[in-house]
Formats: C-alpha cells, structure tokens, sequence
C-alpha cells in the first residue's frame, strides 16, 4: 500500500477531497512511493484565503522578529540535514552527495535573510 499525502493548509494537514490523485515515483527505481492528491477549485481558494489571513499579522511582524524566526529554520535545516538529503534523494534522484550539497547552498540563501535587518536599516550622508 502507497501513502497517500495531504495538502497543507492554515498550518495543518488535510485530506484532498475532490477525488483525484497523482502518483509519485522513486526516480531511482521507477516505484510508486506515494499519491498526491489533486486540489479542486475550493480547496485552492482555502489556502489561498488562509494565505491571505495571515498577512495582516506576518506584516506587522518586525525585521528583527522575522529574522529570528528564519534563524530558527536554519538551525532545524542543519539539525535534520541527514533526513532531508535522504528525502531529495528519494523524491528527486539525486546522489546523496548532490542533495547534501542542494542543502548547503540554500542554506547559503537562509543566511543572507537571516541578515536582513542589516540591509533594510536605513542610511544617508550629511
């Protein structure tokens, strides 16, 4: 039996209700591993709604305050690098080695954003 995944949506997990479903396939061996179910008209205009209420409190969210929260994220990426590179290898095909290194550098991109309050401050000469 393959696992069937969800969608994800207001920070929870839920079920695909309009029926369909895509396989998904282990690029190294061609294997359906799991199925991905296929959002209808509703279930996209839920998560985009949801999306769009959380704005109003994620923008009233400092520099500062996003940064530390981004640091957190970096800290659980360097945590779990070891399952997350098991994970793109078997959900993209790549060698271990390539998807500790796909890793590294967006980690690199992580870090400039952790540095964002840096560059957002503001400067002017006299």
């Amino acid at each position: 039996m393959v696992e069937t995944l969800s969608h994800f949506v207001n920070g929870k997990r839920v079920a695909g209700r309009s029926g369909r479903f895509g396989d998904v396939y282990d690029p190294a061996t061609g294997e359906v591993t799991a199925q991905v179910p296929f959002a209808d008209g509703d279930e996209a205009r839920a998560a985009v709604a949801a999306a769009a209420g959380a704005l109003p409190d994620w923008s009233a969210v400092t520099p500062l305050q996003r940064a530390r929260i981004v640091f957190k994220f970096k800290e659980l990426v360097e945590r779990h690098v070891d399952e997350l590179a098991r994970m793109i290898t078997a959900e993209h095909g790549k060698v271990l080695a390539d998807a500790r290194g796909s890793l590294a550098r967006g980690l690199e991109v992580v870090e400039f954003a952790c540095g964002i309050p840096h560059l957002l401050k503001g400067d002017y000469t006299e």
